[in-house]
């Protein structure tokens, strides 16, 4: 094979939003059927929602081998923001909800989880403008939604950009696969849980 020949394999980031884009797109179709922000009422049961992902995942910012392929993992973690959030609204959200990550979730599934969790804060964009609509801002009700000090962009980047460089055989990467279509099942199973 020539040099011209020569293909690389898609970014892993890359390989995740196309295997994902289907599920992604019904989740959001049902979030929004929700009117989450219609009013406070809606809005909070989007918050409890929020909050159990949040508490499902809040473990992983914690692991080391995942703060070695991105770093300040840590500072990611958005379950303080979503537990004031929800405070601040007076909604009745579980002190220490059960998780529904497997305890011993290995690394790559745990990087298709965090790819969800992530990839959400760039949608949150839109969200933090219909909630400053209802009178929630960064510092009322919406912190989870607010944006990182560097900019969502540049968030979103560093966190493609670590999970881009792990080095990840071909099953490994199907796992991460796994784990990012775990997640939105899990999200789904909320969403449709509240329309039950």
């Amino acid at each position: 094979m020539t040099q011209t020949e020569t293909t690389t394999a898609p970014a892993l980031s890359d390989r995740l939003k196309h295997a994902t884009r289907s599920t992604h797109e019904v989740l959001d179709s049902s979030i929004m059927q929700l009117e989450p922000f219609r009013d406070v009422a809606n809005y909070t049961t989007f918050l409890r929602i929020q909050h159990a992902l949040h508490a499902d995942v809040a473990p992983l910012y914690e692991r080391a081998d995942l703060q070695a392929l991105i770093p300040g993992l840590a500072e990611f973690c958005r379950l303080p923001a979503v537990t004031q959030d929800g405070a601040d609204l007076g909604a009745n959200l579980p002190a220490q909800p059960q998780s529904a990550l497997p305890q011993g979730t290995d690394l790559p599934e745990a990087l298709g989880w965090l790819y969800v969790v992530e990839g959400s804060n760039l949608g949150a964009a839109f969200l933090i403008k219909a909630a400053h609509k209802m009178g929630l801002s960064e510092t009322h009700g919406a912190r989870h939604l607010a944006e990182a000090p560097e900019g969502r962009a540049a968030h979103w980047r560093r966190f493609k950009d670590g999970l881009n460089a792990a080095e990840l055989t071909p099953a490994q990467q199907d796992r991460v696969i796994a784990g990012a279509n775990a997640a939105f099942a899990r999200v789904q199973g909320l969403v449709d849980g509240c329309r039950a």
